[in-house]
């Protein structure tokens, strides 16, 4: 299976380029587990009596965990999970792994005159304190994070890839995502924006193609495949 257009192809229709950030920025849980951090929301779940399920105790995902909570109708355990994971996920940052080339992509994308937006289901404060400890703030147009106890508002929704577009003065159409889920993709298709999957781990090429990506970078040089092309837009 192949995508319907060349990396080249999509950068050449579009402008501003939309990054989510666990994954294309870097790996958020590369020291604290994400699988702890999953655990410790179950624990303030089970303080308030409501049964998990099974799908949900056997999750290493803390966004799962943080959805499920949205469907127990207690607005204030959803509120204790989301501060749970905030204070996990700004814990979690000072220990993230960059993703190679990242830095390349952000700082070719801002010398080429591309605005970048952050767009993600991490949140907000977790993903500035990233930016500014490695020296990126300053690339960076805008930063749509989490909405607060509210994940009914995370990707696929694409309520926070168009505010992203918005936050860049840019229509929904000339703006390209850049995203390692499905739920990336899925989003920039209902937001009609481009998307570019980037298929860090083995079976993702073909999971982000059947979702809808319109183009694909691949493997540990994907990165470095997307800030080659940006770079060569660079003016002489």
């Amino acid at each position: 299976m192949n995508p319907r257009y060349s990396l080249a192809q999509v950068l050449n229709d579009t402008g501003p380029i939309l990054l989510d950030f666990d994954g294309p920025v870097c790996a958020v849980f590369a020291t604290l587990a994400d699988s702890t951090v999953a655990a410790e929301l179950r624990r303030v779940i089970e303080k308030h009596d409501v049964e998990i399920p099974a799908h949900v105790r056997g999750t290493d995902d803390p966004l799962e965990v943080l959805r499920f909570t949205a469907t127990t109708g207690t607005p204030s355990l959803v509120v204790r999970v989301e501060n749970a994971l905030c204070r996990a996920e700004l814990a979690a940052v000072d220990g993230a792994t960059p993703t190679p080339y990242a830095r390349e992509v952000i700082v070719a994308a801002h010398e080429a005159g591309r605005p970048i937006a952050i767009v993600s289901n991490n949140s907000a404060p977790a993903i500035e304190r990233y930016l500014i400890s490695h020296r990126l703030a300053r690339y960076i147009t805008t930063t749509v994070g989490r909405a607060h106890a509210d994940p009914s508002l995370m990707k696929p929704n694409p309520a926070p890839i168009r505010r992203a577009a918005l936050a860049v003065d840019a229509h929904p159409t000339r703006c390209v995502l850049v995203g390692d889920s499905t739920s990336d993709i899925e989003g920039g298709r209902a937001a009609h924006v481009r998307t570019i999957g980037f298929a860090n781990k083995p079976g993702k090429r073909a999971r982000l193609l059947r979702a809808g990506a319109d183009a694909i970078t691949e493997g540990t040089d994907g990165m470095a495949e997307l800030a080659k092309a940006l770079h060569h837009e660079l003016p002489n």
